[in-house]
Parts: C-alpha cells; sequence; structure tokens
C-alpha cells in the first residue's frame, strides 16, 4: 500500500518537498536577511494552509474556529519560549542577523508530513471529511504550525522594532 501511495503522489509534491528541505537547510546557518526576507517563509506556509483547509473543509465555521485556535496557542508557544539572542538588527546596513536553526526545517517538515498524512487519509477515506472531530483537530495542528511561524515572525520583528528604537533614543 505505501508503495502505491507513494507512487500515486504528483510529482510537484516531491518538488514541494525538495524546496522545503532546502529552505530549511539554509535556516540551519546563520545568515543576515532583509525584513521582507524574514516573512516570506511564514507567509507562505500560511497562505499554503489557508488554501489547504479551504480546498479539503472551506474555511469557515468550526474550521476557522479550530485553526484560530491551534494558530493562538503555536504562537503563544514560540512567544513565550522565544530566545531573543537568537536575532540582532544592524540600524547602519539595515540587515538583520539571524542565529542559525532546526526549527524552521523541522516545522516545515511537520506540516508537510501532516498535509501528506491528510490527503492519504482523504483519499482513502472520503467520509473523514464529514467527521467535525476529524475536520477541527487538522485544522488546530495546521493553525499551530502557522501560529508558530507567525509567533516567531513576531518575535524577530518585535527584536527589531526595540533594536531600532534604541538606536532612534
Amino acid at each position: 500500500m505505501l508503495q502505491q501511495i507513494v507512487s500515486h503522489t504528483p510529482l510537484y509534491v516531491w518538488f514541494i518537498l525538495a524546496f522545503l528541505i532546502s529552505r530549511g537547510m539554509a535556516a540551519s546557518a546563520d545568515r543576515d536577511v532583509t525584513m521582507r526576507n524574514l516573512v516570506i517563509i511564514p507567509a507562505v506556509m500560511l497562505v499554503l494552509s489557508w488554501l489547504d483547509i479551504n480546498n479539503k473543509f472551506g474555511f469557515d465555521g468550526l474550521v476557522a474556529a479550530g485553526w484560530g485556535i491551534g494558530a493562538l496557542i503555536g504562537a503563544g508557544l514560540v512567544w513565550r519560549n522565544f530566545d531573543s539572542g537568537s536575532i540582532s538588527y544592524s540600524a547602519a546596513s539595515g540587515a538583520i542577523r539571524l542565529r542559525g536553526s532546526w526549527l524552521p526545517l523541522a516545522l516545515m517538515m511537520a506540516i508537510f508530513c501532516t498535509k501528506y498524512a491528510v490527503a492519504v487519509l482523504l483519499a482513502v477515506l472520503p467520509a473523514a471529511r464529514e467527521n467535525s472531530l476529524f475536520v477541527v483537530a487538522v485544522c488546530i495542528v495546521f493553525g499551530m504550525f502557522n501560529g508558530a511561524f507567525l509567533g516567531r515572525l513576531a518575535c524577530q520583528m518585535a527584536v527589531c522594532q526595540r533594536a531600532i528604537g534604541t538606536v532612534r533614543a
């Protein structure tokens, strides 16, 4: 059955996996980024999540509430545990220095694997779309992943804003 699942996976899915792995590997090394580049991955993951949820379940009622609750939980966990020493801002160059982290790769792989597993499950058991508990659970999990990205971005932006405020004062 595993061979059937893999062989029926569209080719573009493997390209997405390769892209996510390359971005995650890049995030594992210290690097300088612009504010715009800091936003790209969280924004892409957010849009992909919303599109996927909408295509699978629609995006209203319990679905939106589940995603929102999950996003708040994920953002809150990251906000609470964020290491502000992992980022610094250079006012002279306008560059943001990020310490390498494996967290983005782990999050992207978790999202990919969850999306893949849900897609396979819905292909094998299409009636699962009608199971409210399943739908809400999936949406909470996707929300938590997105919340983690958004929470990390919010923490990074807060550190940058404090640094900019310190330079101006």
